[in-house]
């Protein structure tokens, strides 16, 4: 593939928070590129967006955008409906593209992204399953391939939100928030996600009307690893990520967050992030500047359209489970060439 300018010209598509968060990390963090265009179907909100980076245009068109002569690589943050339509617009211009999750909200639409990238004959997509650039999980990584625990037998995780959005649902749970968990026991564990099981208790009282929250969400691997989440979206006190592996001859367990511990005035303890992007802001600048250095050296690392075609399928069988009861497979096609390690 062609390696890329020096400077990489970049368009942010949607200028939500997370695509504003993503300009203002190029243009500040990231060394090696900057933001010469960015999209918004709200075209007040993109001038806005524009008008903060010196030689960057507002589009409301993300084709319009990736035709510039000054864009060689793309960011897609627009809600996840909309990302078929850029990828493939994407694939159009040869553009590597950073996709936030989901790839796509579907398994269907993400094999058609699959084939029509396969069809290129080479990887343009990075999808941001940003946990795999978080300092603690690379540590849990490192320390799971060098053997020395045996096989991870389970892998236990919990995942917190203060409190959910306007609009949620209980499908969103897993669309949105196991869609991390799923892809983390993918990477850590080596292993496909075979099944899904998901039980709910009686929703806790800070949980919007209709909103089955909390749930327990349990996957089993191909590799014969057990893999449970709680997921619990409205806590009401902070933003907790955290990871345990049991192997054959040990644990290990991330996210725990003492970091620093206070003892003052009679009491001990430290601070809870409130946010996703608080908690994760170190693997989000390392994601985006591990993206912007392959590209330039014309190449594409990291989680690919596989593994968003694979976390797609897991979803689907997720919210199948949670609707239907019981345990669901997960349906996956043959892993195609272009996408096996």
């Amino acid at each position: 593939m062609t390696q890329r300018p020096h400077t990489l010209g970049v368009a942010v598509i949607g200028t939500g928070k997370m695509g504003a968060d993503h300009v203002r990390r190029v243009q500040e963090v990231t060394s090696g590129a900057r933001v010469t265009a960015v999209v918004d179907v709200d075209a007040e909100r993109a001038k806005a967006v524009a008008a903060r980076v010196d030689g960057c245009t507002a589009h409301t068109d993300p084709a319009a955008a990736m035709a510039a002569a000054d864009v060689d690589a793309v960011i897609v943050a627009s809600p996840g409906p909309a990302h078929e339509a850029a990828l493939l617009a994407a694939f159009e211009h040869d553009l590597p593209v950073l996709c936030e999750k989901p790839l796509t909200p579907d398994a269907a639409a993400a094999l058609r992204v699959m084939e029509a990238e396969q069809k290129l004959g080479h990887r343009r997509v990075q999808v941001g399953f940003m946990r795999r650039y978080d300092a603690e999980y690379m540590k849990l990584k490192s320390l799971l391939e060098t053997g020395q625990l045996g096989r991870p037998l389970m892998l236990h995780n919990r995942h917190r939100n203060v409190a959910s959005p306007p609009g949620w649902t209980s499908e969103m749970l897993i669309n949105d928030s196991v869609t991390h968990e799923m892809d983390v026991t993918r990477w850590l564990l080596g292993h496909e996600i075979t099944s899904v099981t998901v039980l709910t208790p009686t929703p806790s009282g800070n949980a919007p009307d209709g909103i089955r929250d909390p749930q327990f969400v349990l996957f089993e691997t191909d590799g014969g690893a057990i893999v449970d989440v709680e997921i619990y979206v409205n806590c009401g006190f902070g933003y907790q990520v955290q990871a345990e592996v049991v192997c054959e001859r040990g644990t290990a367990r991330v996210g725990d967050g003492h970091a620093m511990v206070t003892n003052a005035a009679g009491r001990w303890g430290g601070i809870i992030a409130q946010d996703y992007i608080e908690r994760f802001a170190d693997a989000y600048d390392r994601e985006v500047q591990a993206w912007v250095d392959a590209t330039r050296r014309g190449e594409i690392t990291g989680p690919s359209a596989w593994d968003g075609y694979a976390v797609a399928a897991v979803c689907e069988a997720g919210v199948r489970a949670l609707e239907e009861g019981g345990r669901v497979a997960v349906d996956l096609v043959d892993r195609p060439t272009l996408y096996q390690d």
